[in-house]
């Protein structure tokens, strides 16, 4: 069976119009700030969710301030993990912004946040709060590194958690140091983990009539990402190590420098290596017993990269 969504994005009279949404329907209350967790709620708003996001008053979400670059005056950062969301500011600590919390939760179908372990609890806003007002909600809570392990009484930020996850390690050159991700991978990753793991407890309840809590982490998402990675690692018993811009199980698979800049190819198997040969007049390599076999050309690299950049 195939199910066709029919998306229109636009503005009359100050409503976003969508049709036909996957998420339609949905309510979320975001208690989210910075990244991981407005990325998940953003995904839910692509998706057709309605998202009222919770921010303090005064100042709001953290990334409000977060630039240059701004654009109105506020900080592109913000901009682009917050579209497809209605936003309010509530003082959880006064009782009259808590009257307010439950008046949107008592038409929720999701709670989502991600304060510091804890936190909702002592504001008297967590799940089993809420689960006791509302038992069919989905509770959805993402920290650094969980709610319950040895760590989670921890803040992080994304570079902590790229780092003690290992991705750091295996991101640059040999010798170089290690380095961080060009976007916040471990709050996107979490984000990503998080709203997947939402639509699944949507579709769980749609079911069994069952809420759902959640609990995801960004150290979690991280190891998680390492795939491959970490399957070398289990298979040598040495931890990988970093190979620039090439990949550590597939060649040719990374950056060449040519006359004029730098070119990607990415030899994925034996017959786009044949297409490349070819294609750049190596036909002599075909016939060398070296680069026969991916495991060849891995363990004969520095050769085969000399080849390819003497085009």
């Amino acid at each position: 069976m195939s199910v066709a969504f029919v998306v229109v994005f636009g503005w009359a009279g100050g409503e976003r119009i969508m049709e036909r949404l996957p998420l339609s329907g949905v309510r979320v209350v975001d208690l989210t700030r910075v990244m991981a967790g407005p990325y998940c709620t953003m995904l839910l708003g692509d998706l057709g969710a309605d998202v009222i996001k919770i921010e303090r008053p005064g100042t709001g979400d953290d990334t409000r301030a977060w630039g240059p670059p701004f654009i109105d005056g506020v900080s592109a950062y913000y901009l682009s993990v917050n579209r497809n969301k209605r936003s309010i500011t509530l003082d959880l600590k006064h009782p009259a912004g808590q009257e307010v919390f439950w008046r949107l939760v008592d038409r929720a179908d999701v709670v989502v946040e991600n304060f510091s372990p804890g936190t909702v609890d002592r504001l008297g806003i967590g799940y089993q709060a809420v689960r006791g007002r509302r038992p069919q909600i989905i509770y959805c809570s993402i920290s650094g590194f969980g709610q319950t392990g040895p760590g989670k009484d921890r803040t992080a930020y994304d570079l902590i958690v790229q780092g003690m996850s290992g991705l750091m390690s295996v991101t640059g050159f040999p010798e170089g140091e290690p380095v961080r991700f060009g976007v916040p991978i471990a709050d996107i990753g979490a984000g990503m983990f998080a709203a997947l793991a939402i639509v699944a407890a949507l579709y769980h309840r749609a079911q069994t009539g069952e809420g759902q809590y959640i609990d995801t982490s960004m150290l979690g998402g991280q190891v998680a990402l390492l795939t491959y990675q970490a399957g070398i690692y289990f298979a040598t018993g040495e931890a990988p190590k970093r190979t620039g811009n090439a990949h550590p199980i597939v060649a040719p698979y990374q950056t060449f420098r040519s006359a004029d800049g730098h070119v990607n190819i990415a030899a994925g198997n034996d017959a786009i290596f044949t297409r490349m040969c070819r294609a750049l007049g190596l036909d002599d390599l075909l016939e060398d017993e070296r680069f026969a076999t991916n495991a060849g050309r891995i363990t004969n690299l520095p050769e085969l990269v000399e080849r390819i950049e003497s085009v």
